[in-house]
């Protein structure tokens, strides 16, 4: 499993710029015209990518260094793929969650062994909202479908998709019973920003990298607000079981592609979260 999750990463280190997200965007442009729904509304159509914000994770001077026992071709980003906490943003950003001390002990174990009790490592969708942003959005004044690219938290996670409705719906009780990895969503308009209401997740994914999980009752609320050819993402995790106090994570700017994104197919993954070496399981 490791090793597939290593090559994974590797591959996506190796693959062009071009191939996995497309041409660089254009510069920002707040005058550019947005398009318009049927019902008026903003209409956040098309592909997608990270320009700005969000959390961070550590510069070239801390990377892990080599160990005298590794080969002389041994490089600094090789070393670090073995646990990925160079583009780790959630570990060494410290805008992070705050939990309850009733939980402290629970977050360093699960951070510890991350290579053990990760969700990533046995291959479960990452959730909202680790996944991240989407890279292609397809919208119509009923509804809104998100795509999402894998390789999303330090080369972890598939591709996955939403679709949502935005008439303005309540939650269904009923439907909320029903857990699911990337939440129950009903999204609703305030002005010009589109507000998409989450829950109902299933507890087995985490937050983050780092032992961050969340319980059941997790609820999260998305924001996006068109301003020209960029999207303002402002994410907010109340988790009132765990937390001290709803996390409002980092606001990150979208920009809109020069091109329309493909996103490949979610590949496979054999999981062995079991192995016999201790070292494998625990967090380099």
């Amino acid at each position: 499993m490791k090793a597939t999750m290593l090559a994974l990463v590797l591959g996506l280190l190796a693959t062009p710029v071009a191939a996995q997200f497309g041409p660089p965007p254009p510069p920002a442009d707040p005058n550019a015209p947005v398009p318009k729904l049927a019902n008026g509304k903003p209409d956040l159509s098309g592909s997608w990518q990270a320009v700005a914000g969000g959390q961070q994770g550590s510069g070239g001077d801390m990377f892990r260094r080599c160990t005298p026992f590794q080969t002389k071709t041994c490089m600094e980003w090789t070393n670090q793929s073995e646990d990925w906490p160079f583009m780790s943003a959630t570990r060494l950003d410290q805008r992070q969650p705050i939990y309850k001390p009733e939980f402290w002990d629970k977050i360093i174990e699960l951070d510890q062994w991350t290579n053990k009790f990760d969700p990533v490592m046995t291959c479960l969708p990452l959730g909202i909202p680790r996944q991240g942003p989407p890279a292609r959005i397809f919208q119509t004044d009923k509804d809104i479908t998100m795509i999402y690219r894998g390789g999303g938290d330090g080369g972890g996670g598939y591709a996955e998709f939403r679709m949502i409705p935005v008439d303005g719906r309540a939650h269904d009780p009923k439907q909320a019973l029903q857990y699911t990895y990337m939440g129950y969503t009903v999204g609703r308009w305030e002005g010009d920003a589109l507000v998409l209401d989450s829950i109902g997740f299933s507890d087995e994914t985490w937050l983050g990298r780092g032992g961050f999980f969340h319980s059941d009752k997790m609820r999260v609320l998305e924001k996006f607000t068109r301003v020209g050819n960029e999207i303002l993402y402002d994410v907010t995790i109340d988790d009132p079981e765990v937390l001290v106090k709803p996390w409002v994570m980092p606001s990150r700017t979208l920009r809109q592609s020069g091109a329309n994104t493909i996103v490949q197919e979610r590949g496979s993954c054999g999981a062995d979260n079991e192995l016999k070496e201790v070292a494998t399981q625990f967090r380099h």
